[in-house]
């Protein structure tokens, strides 16, 4: 399997900052959001965006993580094995701006799966979807509001997400893999 970096730890804080820059304008500010990041690496990735913004406009935005394991249409496969993490959402959702955050983007079917797990904890004024990379392959009308990258790809590749919370480095690599069908996300 080969990997070709995509972007380094600069490119990833630069996007980080444009998508800070575009939640802020497309709410006419940060009053009223939250985040909400998707285990594993959509949590250290909402935490980064919420203190951009809270530098920018001086407010404390609440940040929660949701593990959407039990969710997960294919929770039920014998092939898929993950352990359920624990979801912690420390304040209400209900008539908030949640900004939902991922790291890959790719079939839609994880965000369907945090979307019925983040209604099971209340009801959000707006669920907005950010995330990282965008590699199209969508199964389900599900889009993203603020997309760091478009990353076309094929299905034989996999888009991998390194964060330097989980993985002590900041990079997004394409990993091109031979035969193997790609676990959906």
């Amino acid at each position: 399997m080969s990997e070709k970096i995509l972007l380094n730890s600069a490119d990833i804080e630069r996007v980080l900052v444009r998508i800070a820059h575009e939640i802020v304008e497309h709410n006419k500010g940060a009053r009223n959001i939250t985040f909400v990041g998707i285990k594993t690496r959509g949590v250290p990735l909402a935490q980064r965006l919420a203190k951009i913004i809270q530098t920018m406009e001086q407010v404390d935005i609440p940040v929660g993580s949701l593990d959407i394991t039990l969710y997960r249409d294919d929770v039920s496969s014998l092939s898929f094995k993950h352990v359920v993490q624990q979801t912690n959402v420390p304040f209400d959702i209900t008539n908030k701006q949640v900004i939902l955050v991922d790291d890959v983007f790719y079939t839609g079917r994880s965000i369907r799966a945090a979307l019925d797990a983040l209604i099971d904890l209340g009801r959000p004024e707006t669920i907005q979807l950010a995330v990282l990379i965008d590699r199209g392959h969508r199964e389900l009308p599900i889009r993203a509001d603020f997309v760091g990258k478009n990353i076309p790809t094929a299905r034989n590749e996999e888009i991998k997400v390194y964060v330097s919370e989980v993985d002590a480095v900041d990079k997004v690599a394409v990993m091109r893999q031979e035969g193997g069908k790609n676990e959906h996300s």
